[in-house]
């Protein structure tokens, strides 16, 4: 609890990735991908509770031994074309009809963004209540030349051609969502006109979904866990 606001936190984590096979339980670092975020999201005391949305019976066994509530999600909220949303508004109408009390916010933890902080979503929780704001996502900043190309011409969208004088913009990436959950109901929608933005660094906006993703991933985990023993 925040400000005396209720948050759920809700992994969704759905069997039968095609990228890579059982990518949410692949092993990362010596231990499952899905066991990073929960990890994480245990050390966040201003989580009321956490839940794993699944319908795959080996996600929810790691979700299980690492402590955490399994909410079984129905196949057909688990294809490949069902939002996010869905899977989240089915684990909030689950934990109601379990006898929870009711939660005023919900963050949505991707696992296939393994290195946000703990640091990083009590900010993000902070800056959601404290403005008021009714949804939240986590951005990152990219400075690469960006364009469109018009009659096979490539135009830029910015003129400066070294890269720091370039000014930053901004891509979503899936670290957090944070979201009222008034507004997710009346809307089935994690977006806003005003959606908050919460900028976190390009080690944290890692999304793993390939396996050059998982390489990647692997790189970064032992630089991180080198910083941790030499820091």
């Amino acid at each position: 609890m925040y400000l005396n606001q209720r948050i759920l936190a809700v992994i969704p984590a759905r069997g039968g990735s095609r990228g890579i096979p059982d990518k949410n339980v692949v092993v990362l670092a010596g231990r499952p991908l899905l066991a990073h975020t929960i990890d994480t999201a245990l050390a966040v005391g201003e989580f009321d509770r956490i839940v794993v949305s699944t319908n795959d019976p080996k996600i929810a066994a790691v979700a299980e031994a690492c402590g955490v509530s399994v909410v079984r999600r129905p196949d057909d909220l688990a294809t490949a074309d069902a939002p996010t949303e869905w899977a989240v508004l089915h684990a909030l109408d689950s934990i109601l009809e379990a006898g929870d009390p009711p939660f005023d916010y919900v963050a949505v933890l991707e696992p296939t963004t393994p290195f946000r902080t703990v640091a990083t979503i009590q900010g993000a929780i902070r800056s959601i209540v404290r403005k008021g704001a009714r949804s939240l996502l986590t951005v990152s900043e990219i400075r690469e030349s960006m364009g469109r190309i018009e009659n096979g011409i490539f135009r830029p969208l910015q003129k400066p051609r070294r890269r720091q004088d370039r000014e930053p913009l901004y891509v979503e990436c899936g670290a957090i969502y944070l979201c009222r959950v008034d507004h997710l109901r009346q809307t089935r929608s994690l977006v806003t006109e005003d959606w908050l933005a919460f900028v976190v660094d390009s080690k944290e906006a890692v999304d793993i979904n390939e396996p050059l993703d998982l390489i990647y991933a692997e790189a970064v985990a032992e630089q991180r866990q080198a910083r941790k023993v030499n820091p």
